[in-house]
């Protein structure tokens, strides 16, 4: 006998939308699961031809429920019971940023490239070259001075 009704948490992880329970869960408790254009709690019913929209940065995927399972189902068994609908837009918005990879790498973030760290130990040499002293103690200053 088929359900007529699901927990929307438990459906996202059964449908492999998410890896675990839990994160489907925190997904939900998160606000980034709407049914229709309504946010929904982890223990919201879901019946088949609701709309899912999960928000996972930078992309919205949007889901048609074809049909319902409490149990985690095999990858090729999936297309049975929930159909993408994400609109193309947003697909094409996800294949953006994954050829843009580490291009777009803000300043400051992240690992010195090659190029920065030569930058860098050029820029150090030349200041120990210039006879820059960046080594001090405390009494090389004034008994005046507060530090």
């Amino acid at each position: 006998m088929a359900k007529t009704e699901e927990r929307i948490d438990k459906w996202l992880w059964a449908m492999r939308i998410f890896k675990t329970r839990t994160i489907a869960t925190e997904a939900c408790k998160k606000g980034r699961v709407s049914l229709g254009d309504v946010i929904v709690k982890p223990s919201r019913m879901i019946k088949p031809g609701d709309i899912v929209k999960v928000r996972k940065p930078p992309v919205t995927y949007s889901f048609r429920v074809l049909a319902l399972t409490e149990n985690r189902l095999g990858a090729r068994l999936v297309p049975d019971y929930v159909e993408n609908i994400t609109p193309k837009s947003e697909l094409d918005l996800l294949e953006i940023v994954k050829i843009s990879g580490f291009i777009d790498r803000r300043k400051g973030l992240g690992r010195p490239t090659k190029r920065e760290g030569r930058e860098l130990s050029k820029f150090t040499e030349e200041a120990y070259d210039n006879g820059w002293d960046f080594d001090w103690d405390e009494s090389d200053l004034d008994e005046s001075d507060d530090i």
